[in-house]
């Protein structure tokens, strides 16, 4: 069986989920360094 055949619906339902939820807490909770206007991982509009 392919590795793609096991994945289910709820599997991609619940890692997208994950995701988002962990990018918000970067977003409030990471240094500016990291996530503001030059961060290096997130590059966004975020002040202080």
């Amino acid at each position: 069986m392919s590795v793609f055949a096991d994945i289910t619906f709820f599997e991609v339902c619940m890692t997208l989920l994950t995701v988002g939820l962990v990018e918000r807490a970067l977003l409030a909770y990471a240094p500016l360094e990291m996530v503001g206007p030059n961060g290096w991982l997130i590059k966004s509009d975020i002040e202080e």
